[in-house]
């Protein structure tokens, strides 16, 4: 029996190229709903000489037949929901409420969730977690703490304007304790208030939705955002986000069950990279480093979709990665960016960690021991080929193919999809091989 839900993660510390796995695979999708994340998430993705840079809408948007959902386990900056809706329609993308629908239950960021995010940063100094500065963990803490304001809020407008003019009073009162800038009440509350009447005709019961066309038999590809590696739960902690990227996440952020679920692919890249602070086991600098990440000059380069902050570089980490696999339940790996380790004479994998000389397979549990781990490695030989132009596995070098054959082994698990390069058609797909 085909189960009708997939489900596609990111199965590093984000960045991985999820845009690209999202947007072939909605081209079978009848929807594709996103379940967890806000505006801090980036996916580019490149269709002939047009670059979409989605944030809050799902990839599937760029494939006319598919239903597009923003889940209830969202959090939702309205104002910038607007923008990213206006510029996808007027890249002639249908935007339309009988296509996008967004959940009553999705909690709202405001303006105050931002500011008392750089604060929170701020504070912490040295120690910042490295966030995005949208709001996004001030926004899942007033969610967590029963003060959060909901979509579905926006239904009933003078409800909705006291909503967030008490919810900025209440911000205030924290900012100035901080010494920060206090926010002018009246114009968010016009500006928030403009928005809710735009986007009333988007906000449903997307629960009701998903569940009514999976009895139906339609295929729904759900979709993360992040990574598993910073899943609130199992990342590592507190260098994570505010919620939960992993499998169990899409469950929850959108509100069906397991007996739905079939397929769950994990996209990693070739190599690994990392956005913010905390522990990255196999990191690079210098020269290496620098050739992984590029000059900031071409899209497909290591800067993030979102803040434009340089990414940490390093080699690809298979301790993490079958960790991530275990977590989520993988069925099968997305592997991107194979083209950039073209023209290495040796790769490295990490294979294992010494922590204090004691050889761990599986990664610590804790941040210094995490902190202290050296990558044990394996190296394998490398390829000068360049493989952007190839679609077939079989006409893959040889060394590549090796590559990868190390990769499925190790964490045992096959591989449906590899990306060598940007474009939409840049992929090869295994069982087209």
């Amino acid at each position: 029996m085909i189960m009708p839900a997939t489900i596609i993660i990111g199965a590093q510390w984000g960045d991985e190229g999820k845009g690209r796995a999202v947007d072939w695979l909605a081209a079978r999708a009848d929807v594709v709903a996103r379940y967890g994340g806000g505006d801090n998430a980036g996916h580019t993705v490149y269709v002939g000489d047009k670059v979409y840079k989605l944030h809050l809408m799902p990839s599937g948007i760029l494939r006319p037949q598919a239903a597009c959902i923003l889940g209830n386990g969202m959090v939702v900056n309205p104002v910038n929901l607007l923008k990213e809706l206006d510029e996808l329609h007027a890249l002639g993308v249908d935007v339309s409420p009988e296509r996008v629908k967004i959940s009553t239950k999705a909690h709202i960021i405001t303006p105050a969730h931002r500011a008392l995010d750089i604060a929170s940063e701020k504070a912490l100094g040295n120690k910042a977690i490295g966030t995005t500065l949208r709001g996004i963990g001030p926004a899942y803490l007033d969610k967590t703490g029963r003060r959060g304001i909901r979509m579905g809020e926006m239904l009933s407008i003078e409800d909705f304007a006291e909503a967030i003019k008490k919810s900025i009073e209440t911000a205030n009162h924290v900012l100035l304790k901080h010494d920060e800038p206090l926010l002018n009440v009246q114009e968010i509350t016009e500006e928030y208030v403009n928005a809710a009447q735009k986007l009333r005709p988007y906000i449903v019961d997307t629960t009701h939705y998903i569940n009514q066309r999976l009895r139906e038999g339609a295929h729904i590809l759900c979709e993360g955002a992040q990574g598993t590696l910073l899943d609130v739960d199992h990342g590592s902690y507190p260098f994570v986000t505010s919620s939960n990227p992993s499998t169990g996440g899409a469950l929850i952020g959108l509100g069906f069950g397991p007996k739905y679920v079939g397929d769950v692919f994990g996209v990693t890249k070739a190599y690994c990279t990392r956005v913010g602070a905390g522990p990255m086991p196999t990191e690079l600098f210098g020269d290496i480093a620098n050739r992984l990440r590029g000059t900031g000059e071409n899209f497909w380069d290591e800067y993030g979709t979102t803040t434009g902050r340089p990414r940490r570089c390093g080699w690809l980490d298979l301790v993490l990665l079958r960790y991530s696999a275990d977590i989520n339940g993988l069925t099968s790996l997305v592997i991107t960016k194979l083209d950039i380790l073209s023209g290495f004479d040796e790769l490295n994998i990490a294979i294992a960690y010494d922590v204090d000389g004691v050889r761990m397979d599986y990664p610590p549990s804790t941040i210094p021991e995490l902190e202290r781990a050296k990558p044990i490695y394996e190296t394998l030989p490398g390829w000068h080929d360049d493989i952007s132009h190839v679609r077939r596995y079989d006409d893959l070098p040889t060394n590549a193919k090796q590559y990868l054959q190390r990769i499925s082994e190790w964490c045992d698990l096959p591989i449906s999809m590899i990306s060598v390069g940007p474009e939409r058609d840049q992929l090869i797909v295994m069982d087209e091989k």
